[in-house]
């Protein structure tokens, strides 16, 4: 299901721009493209370190509390809601073809294409880190608290929240405070519900000075240590 969560927002954007009949403007185009890079990006990611790697412990966990009932429960539970989670995220494709989204490219959007790719490339960045931290055979069991890991423990997620504020300001122009709606959903599930709090529970009991990491680094929003002078 991760490895099509990304995919899951160019389907919908083609959706639109099918529905669209011709009259998407280039603002329409402009989030479907930034976000189509971000999907194929994370797609192509997570299927690699997918490969040949055990299923998800939060997957795997539900489905030993659901015994054979996990094939409907699922249905609900995965697949249905990640379904509805990423209609409501997507919000500002649907956005960017409202009437007044066919106006012209502004100063201000050129700000929301800048915070949109400050954010992947924190993501991609934090995503690189990790994947050579756990490559090393001499970090076996060890935490990652440096690079980006030394500034917030899911620097990965932090920067993905960023991007999709930068897609939310794009739609802004168009759909004022509506277009806070995708990404405002997105950073409270990221760091209340499947991100941050789900992650941070089950670490601390499979990775041995993990609490301290907690104490020591924030959880989500990156803090940048104090030069000395």
């Amino acid at each position: 299901m991760d490895v099509f969560w990304g995919p899951g927002f160019i389907v919908v954007g083609v959706f639109y721009l099918a529905a669209s009949n011709g009259t998407a403007g280039p603002r329409a185009w402009l989030v479907f493209g930034l976000t189509t890079l971000w999907a194929a990006r994370l797609a192509l990611h997570l299927g690699l370190r997918n490969i040949g790697a055990a299923e998800d412990f939060r997957y795997r966990s539900w489905r030993e509390q659901s015994g054979r009932s996990f094939w409907w429960i699922s249905l609900f539970k995965i697949f249905l809601l990640q379904a509805v989670v990423l209609w409501i995220v997507s919000s500002p494709l649907l956005l960017a073809h409202s009437e007044n989204a066919r106006r012209e490219l502004a100063l201000f959007d050129v700000i929301g294409v800048a915070v949109f790719f400050f954010g992947l490339a924190w993501e991609v960045l934090a995503d690189l880190q990790l994947e050579r931290f756990k490559r090393d055979p001499n970090t076996t069991g060890r935490i990652l608290n440096t690079g980006l890991w030394g500034l917030s423990r899911h620097p990965n997620y932090f920067g993905e929240a960023v991007l999709w504020w930068g897609l939310g300001l794009l739609a802004a122009p168009a759909a004022g405070w509506m277009a806070a709606i995708g990404p405002a959903m997105i950073t409270f599930l990221l760091m209340k519900v499947s991100g941050v709090a789900m992650l941070d529970a089950a670490l601390v009991e499979r990775r041995p000075g993990y609490d301290e990491y907690i104490r020591s680094t924030p959880a989500f929003f990156p803090r940048f240590p104090m030069k000395s002078s």
